[in-house]
């Protein structure tokens, strides 16, 4: 068995589902009992390696016999709604301002991120989203829009 651990949280790794179930848990919930605290049952899971599961804001699952880290789908959404909440929240505030408000954000939460295989996800994030929601900003903004010198690039 090995233990991670980050903080409060941690993930104990074993060779069988057995022995996680019947050794490792019951040791670690008489850990937590002799110091006043108890394993959340809604947060424990025991799962394959093959299954997948998310730690950290992160998605840990082997594909074909290799283990890649991911940014997980729940970490994702979040943060894709608070950049969309900056955008529609400062609508009249200037484009320069506007993007000095996202940089640390995007910056903050890809460099959070880089370690994994994030590359699929990253791009998701970042050009594609953001994109739409700048675009609809700058035809906002233009006193006289035309969306032929807009897209032509």
């Amino acid at each position: 068995m090995h233990l991670v651990r980050y903080a409060d949280d941690f993930i104990i790794t074993g060779a069988s589902k057995e022995l996680l179930e019947k050794e490792a848990k019951p040791l670690v919930t008489a850990f937590l009992q002799e110091r006043g605290l108890e394993l959340s049952q809604e947060k424990t899971k025991i799962t394959h390696i093959e299954d997948g599961f998310d730690f950290l804001g992160q998605h840990i699952r082997q594909y074909n016999g290799k283990v890649l880290i991911k940014p997980s789908k729940k970490h994702v959404h979040p943060f894709l709604t608070d950049i969309r909440k900056v955008i529609k929240g400062h609508k009249q505030v200037k484009t320069v301002a506007l993007i000095n408000m996202l940089n640390p954000k995007i910056r903050g939460w890809a460099l959070y991120h880089r370690h994994g295989s994030s590359k699929e996800t990253l791009s998701h994030v970042g050009p594609r989203q953001t994109f739409a929601q700048n675009s609809r900003l700058a035809v906002r903004s233009c006193e006289n829009p035309c969306d032929v010198w807009l897209f032509a690039s």
